[in-house]
């Protein structure tokens, strides 16, 4: 069925964010530098910088570590596409 009204308007896309925008904002919504993340994650700086830049594949064990550092499910990490309203949630 096809409706012709002109007070509807096309649903514009959403922004969607990658894997490492979403372990940057979270990084950077806690106020941590690469370096405070790699102690409370237990991944080195550099590997950080690599997921952040998408680099590096998340992984499910890098995955849940970031997501205990974060206070938050992996899906937020793995999946950003799907969870955006538990990321802005965890802010």
């Amino acid at each position: 069925m096809k409706i012709k009204n002109s007070n509807f308007k096309p649903a514009k896309q959403h922004a969607i964010l990658t894997t490492g925008e979403v372990i940057k904002m979270l990084r950077e919504l806690k106020g941590w530098t690469q370096e405070e993340l790699s102690k409370y994650c237990s991944i080195n700086a550099k590997n950080i910088s690599m997921l952040e830049h998408d680099k590096l594949e998340i992984g499910k064990k890098r995955a849940e570590q970031l997501a205990k550092a974060f206070n938050v499910h992996p899906a937020i990490i793995m999946f950003p596409e799907y969870e955006s309203k538990e990321i802005q949630k965890a802010a």
